[in-house]
């Protein structure tokens, strides 16, 4: 698949930690630091590319996460892609960043 010249967005929702740490899913691979989600159309997922891109969410959008990894199959239902979560990480950016 050739890559987009544009920069691209996909509505996606977010799922259960509990859920994603199941035996079927991540098998307690996903932390409390980590956002497992899904896209929201059928077929829609993160692929190979999109590490690092924002995971954005609100009316006044604010970033949540930042993409970080999924399965090697770009649709497996059972390996959701997973994000870092920007929020359990706050402290540390603005100490960072200062």
């Amino acid at each position: 698949r050739e890559l987009s010249p544009t920069l691209q967005e996909m509505e996606v929702e977010v799922l259960d930690a509990r859920m994603c740490n199941n035996s079927r899913f991540w098998n307690g691979g996903i932390a409390p630091t980590m956002i497992c989600f899904q896209g929201r159309h059928r077929g829609s997922a993160p692929t190979k590319g999109d590490s690092g891109s924002p995971l954005v969410c609100g009316r006044r959008a604010a970033v949540a996460g930042v993409m970080s990894f999924s399965g090697t199959e770009v649709i497996d239902p059972f390996k959701p892609p997973v994000a870092t979560s920007a929020v359990k990480h706050k402290k540390w950016i603005q100490k960072t960043l200062r």
